[in-house]
């Protein structure tokens, strides 16, 4: 039986209303910093600030994204005070006016603190920076995102096997240590920073279609489907030494099914018709996968798997949010309605244990009996109105700007 338009619509107007009443207030109570400037770099689950913690790349970058999007989406000026406080407090204090690029985080006072340079990070950075561009208009953030953009091409990217190196020092010089956090394996590629390599660069690409940027961008596609995904088991391998080794065998649900509908934007971006028809297969083939391997019997999507079976069967935030994104992405593509009722129980996870009702935003994860990690912040380098948001920006134009199923979502307005 057909899911109902009437129902359709009731989970598009909730994953709103969430938007709206719970995780914008938040972000705009409490993530401003009014003593030191910019945002805020740590707040607990319980709502206790700490003032001098350091502040992250990450945070500022995808906030920068956020707000711009939602200021092109719904031209409020309450968005747009956002995405210039965020704008010029990450162009003032993480942008390296010597040697290029981004800093990785920077102390209360907005004076660098680590200066190595992710690839990772200066990956967000062109997104956050070219959402704001397309948000305002103003030029300056797009040739930063593109002097960022011939950074990686010139000083990250590997001239023998292709793909991009993990970590550099402030000088570019590569780090010893490859590791983008405690929890990463020290190896010199990995699946997570190519991924956002391919986000930025489709943002990037759609803002000003330059061919370089749209010649690389297909090189990420082709990277993905040749190194990253397993030709089998249709999931991506995690971290690679120089010759795409695949030096790891876990699997991470939430990248799955993120990636899948990723890649689909990537494909329709870049513009080569039988490259889009490679990837929707393949995307297709990776949600069918999650959709069997990943999912709790409460339709809530597992964290970790390995060979022998889950391993952390937590449920993270950000991975439910990217589930109700990549399955409403599968079923657009396929018209198989259990993707449409797997995002929409997905929701009704979220919506039940996910969302803080008393404190605001989301808990970072609760476990599978649906109690919250209360010792994990609500605002730090790692979390942020990023996915939550995004899964409300991309649910909203899937939802109401075409009601075709089975054809691409990517040809609507962004």
């Amino acid at each position: 039986m057909s899911v109902s338009q009437e129902k359709i619509d009731r989970f598009r107007k909730q994953i709103e209303s969430e938007w709206l009443s719970n995780i914008v207030p938040f972000w705009s109570s409490y993530a401003p910093d009014e003593v030191y400037g910019g945002f805020r770099g740590w707040i607990a689950s319980d709502l206790r600030i700490d003032e001098r913690a350091d502040k992250g790349v990450i945070l500022n970058a995808r906030i920068l994204w956020t707000f711009s999007h939602a200021y092109k989406l719904y031209q409020d000026d309450s968005f747009r005070q956002i995405a210039e406080r965020a704008y010029h407090y990450f162009t003032r204090h993480f942008i390296d006016r010597e040697q290029g690029g981004v800093f990785w985080t920077v102390d209360y006072k907005g004076r660098p603190s680590d200066t190595k340079k992710r690839v990772y990070a200066q990956a967000f950075a062109i997104y956050g920076l070219t959402e704001y561009f397309q948000a305002t208009g103003r030029r300056a953030a797009l040739d930063k995102a593109f002097e960022i953009f011939d950074l990686m091409e010139s000083r990250c990217r590997d001239r023998y096997t292709d793909g991009y190196f993990e970590t550099f020092e402030r000088d570019w010089t590569m780090a010893v240590d490859q590791r983008l956090s405690e929890v990463d394996l020290d190896e010199k590629k990995s699946m997570n920073t190519h991924l956002h390599v391919l986000e930025a660069y489709a943002t990037l690409c759609r803002a000003s279609s330059d061919e370089r940027v749209k010649e690389r961008l297909r090189a990420v596609i082709d990277i993905f489907l040749t190194r990253i995904i397993h030709p089998r088991t249709l999931r991506l391998r995690m971290f690679f030494d120089e010759e795409w080794t695949s030096r790891s065998e876990s699997i991470s649900f939430g990248h799955d099914i993120e990636a899948s509908w990723l890649l689909c934007e990537a494909a329709e971006i870049s513009g080569d018709d039988e490259v889009l028809a490679d990837v929707r297969a393949v995307a297709l083939k990776m949600a069918q996968s999650v959709y069997e391997n990943g999912l709790d019997v409460d339709g809530s999507l597992f964290y970790e798997a390995g060979a022998d079976g889950i391993t952390d069967d937590d449920k993270h935030a950000w991975a439910q949010a990217e589930a109700v994104v990549g399955f409403v992405n599968a079923w657009q593509l396929s018209a198989n309605q259990y993707f449409l009722e797997a995002a929409m129980r997905a929701w009704e996870f979220i919506d039940r244990h996910i969302v803080d009702r008393k404190n605001g935003e989301w808990f970072w994860k609760v476990s599978r009996a649906g109690v919250p990690a209360l010792d994990l912040p609500k605002l730090s380098q790692w979390k942020c109105p990023y996915h939550n948001s995004r899964m409300w920006f991309e649910i909203g134009r899937r939802l109401s700007e075409s009601k075709e199923i089975g054809s691409s979502p990517y040809k609507w307005r962004h």
